[in-house]
C-alpha cells in the first residue's frame, strides 16, 4: 500500500464529516431571524447539491463527546453559518468572498513550480489571558447565586471545557472533536501533499527545510503537518523543522517582528495596545443592549460589563473547538454574531493590520524574502512552509495591501460595522488559517506567474491580475513589492534598533 493512502483516506472522512457540519440544521431557533449568511445576504441553499461533490462521512455520532450539547436552536441554518462570524477564534473554514471562480487547481496549461506558505497555528485552547477573563466572567455569574433563565438557563449545569486547573488556559492544540487541531494541522499536510507531491524531493538528496515560531502550538502544528505531507518518519526521512525564536534580540531576522520591533512594543497608544483600544471602542456601540436582554430574561441578573459579555462570545467558538459545538452560541443573536465578526476585524486592524502605522514594517520583511525567493525560481528549492501565530500573518497582509478598502478610506469606524469591507479575518486568519504563495509556469507564456490562494480561495493581487486565472506577472508582482517595500521603511529605523542588529530575513531558504 502506498505510504500515503491512509492519510488520504482520514482527509477524505474528515472533509466530508466538516462539511456535514457545516451544512447540518437542528431545527427553528429562535435567534435566526435575521436574514444573514456569512456574506451578509441569503441565497439559495441545497443539501443535496452541497453532498453530490463531498466524499461520504459518517454524522454526529461518531463525534460523540461526554460534555457537547444538544441544542435545540441551530448556529448553522441553511446558507448561514456561525463558523464565518468568530474572527479567528473558530474552526478552519474556507475563504468564500472575493475568491476567483475556478477553484484551486492551476489555471489551463499552467502548473506550480514554486509553494510559499505561511501559516497559522492549528486549532488551541484559549490563551492564558483569554482563558483568564472567560473563567473570571463564569465565576461573576455564579457568584450571584441565581436560578439562571432562558438563554443562560443551561449554565446551571454547564462546566468550562477543561479540567479549571492552571493548566485549562495554556494554548496547547485541541485534540477531540471534529475541529481539533491535532487532526485539522495532520489533514493539511495531507491536503498540501495531495497538491504539490509533484514538488516533493527525494528525501535521500536533501531534505526539505521548514520553520516555526517558537511557541509550544505552533510547533505541534508544524508537526502534525509534517507527519500528514511527509509521513510519520518525517524527522529522519524528509524534513528538518527550524524553531526560530520569538526574542527580540533577533531585529528583522525573525518570525514574529513583533516581538522584536522595540518602538511598537513600547508605543502606548498607535503600537501594539491601539488594537485593543479600538476594539473597546466598538465593542461598546452593541454590548449593552446584550446585558440587558439577559437582564430581562433574569431579574436580579446585573448589568455584565462589555469585557464579560465579549468573554461569553469568545466562549462559544473555543468551547467549538473542544468539543464540536456550544450552547454559548444561541446566547447570541445574528446580528450579535456580525457585531462580534467586527470587533475581531476592528482588533486585527489598528493592533498590526493597515490600520496600525508599524503593520506594514513588521509585514515586510517575510513578504521580501519569500519574493526574492519567488525571483530565484525553482532553483531555490520548490517548497518553503512557515508556522506562526495570527499576530504575524496580519501584518504581512498589511504590507501586500491585499484588501484594501472598497471606499479608498484605510480606517475601519468603530461607531458601526463598515458591511463593504474587504478585511474579514473570519475567512483569512481562522484556526489553521493559511496564505499560500505558487509560482506558475504556463505553457506559451515566457515569464511566470504569482498566484495567491488565501485558505483555498484563490484572491487576485490588487492591480495586477492579467495573468492565466487571473494571477500577477512576475515582474509586475515585484514591481508592487517594491512599492510596498518603500511604503514600509527600513525595518531597523522605525522600529528604533541599531545598525548592529539584523535587517532582514536570512534563514529561508532550502
Amino acid at each position: 500500500m502506498p505510504r500515503h493512502l491512509p492519510t488520504v483516506v482520514a482527509l477524505a472522512f474528515l472533509f466530508g464529516t466538516v462539511v456535514f457540519l457545516l451544512t447540518r440544521a437542528d431545527g427553528p431557533a429562535k435567534h435566526l431571524s435575521t436574514p444573514l449568511d456569512h456574506r451578509g445576504a441569503t441565497e439559495p441553499f441545497s443539501l443535496a447539491q452541497f453532498y453530490a461533490g463531498v466524499p461520504y462521512t459518517s454524522g454526529w455520532g461518531s463525534w460523540w463527546h461526554p460534555r457537547r450539547r444538544r441544542s435545540g436552536k441551530s448556529t448553522i441554518d441553511g446558507a448561514w453559518n456561525i463558523l464565518y462570524h468568530l474572527g479567528g477564534n473558530g474552526p478552519w473554514i474556507e475563504k468564500v468572498d472575493g475568491v476567483v471562480e475556478g477553484g484551486i487547481g492551476p489555471p489551463d496549461g499552467c502548473s506550480v513550480q514554486q509553494v510559499h506558505m505561511m501559516s497559522r497555528h492549528a486549532e488551541r485552547f484559549p490563551t492564558s489571558n483569554a482563558g483568564a477573563r472567560m473563567l473570571s466572567a463564569l465565576e461573576h455569574i455564579k457568584s450571584l447565586k441565581l436560578k439562571l433563565k432562558g438563554d443562560l438557563a443551561f449554565l446551571d449545569d454547564w462546566e468550562y471545557f477543561s479540567n479549571g486547573t492552571s493548566s485549562s488556559t495554556v494554548p496547547h492544540l485541541t485534540a477531540t472533536g471534529p475541529y481539533a487541531g491535532t487532526l485539522e494541522a495532520f489533514s493539511t499536510g495531507v491536503k498540501l501533499r495531495t497538491r504539490y507531491e509533484h514538488l516533493v524531493a527525494d528525501p535521500r538528496e536533501k531534505p526539505t527545510n521548514l520553520w516555526a515560531s517558537d511557541s509550544s502550538r505552533v510547533i505541534d502544528t508544524a508537526r502534525y503537518f509534517s507527519a500528514g505531507f511527509f509521513g510519520l518518519d518525517w524527522e529522519r526521512s524528509g524534513a528538518k523543522l527550524h524553531v526560530i525564536p520569538e526574542t527580540a534580540e533577533l531585529g528583522a531576522d525573525t518570525l514574529t517582528p513583533g516581538d522584536t520591533c522595540k518602538a511598537y512594543r513600547e508605543d502606548l497608544e498607535t503600537g501594539h495596545d491601539y488594537g485593543a483600544a479600538m476594539l473597546a471602542k466598538f465593542r461598546a456601540t452593541y454590548l449593552g443592549d446584550v446585558g440587558r436582554r439577559l437582564q430581562e430574561e433574569n431579574p436580579g441578573l446585573p448589568l455584565l460589563p462589555d469585557e464579560e459579555l465579549y468573554s461569553m462570545q469568545e466562549l462559544c467558538g473555543f468551547e467549538t473547538l473542544v468539543r464540536g459545538s456550544s450552547p454559548w452560541c444561541d446566547v447570541f443573536t445574528r446580528a450579535d454574531w456580525a457585531n462580534f465578526e467586527y470587533a475581531r476585524d476592528v482588533i486585527h486592524y489598528y493592533r498590526a493590520g493597515p490600520g496600525n502605522p508599524y503593520g506594514r514594517t513588521l509585514g515586510f520583511l517575510w513578504l521580501n524574502a519569500t519574493a526574492n525567493l519567488l525571483v530565484q525560481g525553482p532553483p531555490a528549492g520548490p517548497l518553503f512552509f512557515s508556522f506562526v501565530h495570527d499576530g504575524d500573518i496580519v501584518p504581512m497582509l498589511a504590507a501586500l495591501s491585499l484588501f484594501p478598502s472598497p471606499s479608498g478610506v484605510e480606517e475601519l469606524p468603530t461607531t458601526h460595522v463598515a458591511r463593504d469591507r474587504a478585511w474579514r479575518t473570519s475567512q483569512v486568519t481562522p484556526m489553521g488559517g493559511r496564505l499560500i504563495f505558487e509560482r506558475l509556469s504556463c505553457a506559451g507564456r515566457r515569464e511566470p506567474f504569482v498566484r495567491i490562494n488565501v485558505n483555498d480561495g484563490v484572491v487576485t493581487m490588487p492591480g495586477c491580475a492579467s495573468g492565466p486565472g487571473r494571477s500577477c506577472p512576475l515582474d509586475e508582482f515585484m514591481k508592487l513589492v517594491a512599492e510596498r517595500g518603500v511604503q514600509a521603511g527600513d525595518f531597523r529605523e522605525v522600529c528604533g534598533l541599531g545598525k548592529d542588529a539584523a535587517g532582514e530575513v536570512t534563514f529561508l531558504h532550502q
